[in-house]
């Protein structure tokens, strides 16, 4: 991770010739939002000086208590290659801090960090993630809103010309890299239209930063190709809905924590404990992984996403992986997030989950290396495997329920997501839907 100075950061900003900067932060929905300064604030915001109305943005305050103040994190700094030429914009991702100089309980950013310094209080130093964002590309029409036609009919790794989405893909690559991306692998995956960038894995703060970043890059490269880019779980009925893999690590000093040469497939009791708490908490969970009415689309049988709860080294079918690779590169891969979830709060639960496996020695069930898609109810109930909620109402009551993961939330991203999340639900349940006048208007 580059390490910059507020003396690196002023010199830089007159080489490349920057006039704005943005500072980034994420609401509670996930979403980026930002304030832009020209570069003669610039001093001022590295001062930690600048503050916006908190009361405005979605799950932070009432209007009452608005004042919040932005903390830029130098180590995010980045001129966004694609600027005009006139000059340049630049970014700082900020956390968000009250006025009396402590950290705002409702930034998801400094969430994750408390988080992490319960991790450490265990005696671990890094807690890494590789996330495998997927994506859809759509055409644009003549007035630039996007619509529901494809950019192409690939398939899983095909090339132009059938994967029209190639170059657009390219590009976004080559962005990102300029930008200090490490890109592991490009292609196209299963749905026509779908794509999927991997990075290479990071400590779990830089790494929910550089999802949001990854984000930022594809929607706006996309639209520079007539294209409209949506991490929408799934948008479309009948194909694969797009997921975000994250694979997951714990490391002591440099050590891989989950990795042991002589335990059973390499795995340390650490890991199997981590994979219990995974397990266990994963039915209330979801609602933060998963968290649009959306979500519940992507997660039922016959579309490669997880609906089941368990574990396995081999098979894709559930909801925990174990990718082959040992040493360092031991993880736990979770099948079920999609691109939609906050990344610093989806990482906060995961990590809350993993722990509470670790600190109570929770034991993991064996691996199902069968295809759990084929399986009967009573074959899955005999082996103890449980179904992921199917709504997001179900969601909601179950992480309502979860002591461990509504303290990962803490009280107010809790109380504020629960909200949210439950008028999102209810502005669904009442509306009235095509599919429901396609059925019932000629037959009632």
């Amino acid at each position: 991770m580059a390490k910059f100075t507020k003396e690196d950061i002023f010199r830089i900003s007159k080489e490349e010739n920057v006039k704005y900067i943005r500072l980034q932060f994420t609401d509670l929905l996930g979403i980026i939002k930002n304030v832009e300064i020209p570069v003669s604030q610039l001093e001022k915001a590295l001062d930690n000086k600048m503050m916006f109305d908190g009361s405005s943005i979605e799950g932070f305050v009432r209007i009452e208590e608005s004042d919040m103040y932005l903390f830029p994190d130098l180590d995010t700094w980045v001129v966004f290659p694609w600027t005009a030429e006139k000059g340049k914009v630049a970014r700082l991702i900020c956390d968000i801090y009250n006025p009396d100089g402590t950290p705002f309980e409702g930034d998801p950013r400094n969430n994750l960090k408390r988080m992490l310094k319960e991790m450490e209080a265990l005696g671990f130093t890094d807690f890494n993630l590789g996330p495998e964002p997927e994506f859809f590309l759509f055409k644009l029409d003549e007035k630039g809103e996007p619509t529901l036609e494809l950019n192409d009919s690939g398939g899983y790794f095909d090339l132009a010309p059938t994967d029209l989405g190639e170059n657009c893909r390219r590009d976004i690559v080559l962005e990102l890299e300029e930008m200090g991306f490490e890109i592991e692998a490009s292609h196209h995956e299963v749905a026509p239209g779908q794509h999927e960038i991997d990075f290479k894995y990071a400590g779990a703060i830089k790494a929910c930063d550089d999802i949001q970043t990854f984000k930022l890059v594809v929607k706006t490269i996309a639209r520079k190709h007539g294209l409209h880019a949506t991490f929408m779980p799934k948008p479309l009925f009948g194909v694969n809905g797009s997921g975000m893999h994250c694979n997951l690590s714990l490391f002591t000093n440099g050590k891989n924590a989950f990795y042991d040469e002589s335990g059973e497939q390499g795995l340390s009791e650490t890991a199997r404990h981590f994979i219990a708490g995974i397990l266990k908490h994963a039915p209330s969970f979801t609602a933060v992984t998963n968290p649009t009415v959306n979500s519940y689309k992507r997660l039922v049988p016959g579309y490669e996403a997880p609906c089941y709860v368990a574990w396995s080294a081999r098979n894709r079918s559930p909801l925990i992986r174990i990718p082959a690779s040992r040493g360092l590169s031991t993880r736990v891969e979770v099948r079920s997030v999609d691109p939609a979830a906050n990344p610093y709060l989806a990482l906060s639960v995961l990590l809350a989950a993993g722990l509470d496996g670790i600190k109570n020695k929770l034991e993991a069930p064996a691996p199902v290396d069968r295809n759990i898609y084929v399986m009967s109810k009573e074959e899955r109930e005999e082996v103890g495997i449980i179904d992921l909620p199917a709504t997001l109402a179900a969601a909601l009551e179950l992480l309502k329920t979860d002591e461990v993961i509504v303290n990962a939330l803490g009280e107010h991203l809790f109380e504020h997501f629960v909200e949210a999340k439950e008028i999102e639900w209810d502005i669904f349940r009442t509306q009235v839907h095509p599919w429901e006048r396609e059925q019932y208007m000629s037959v009632y």
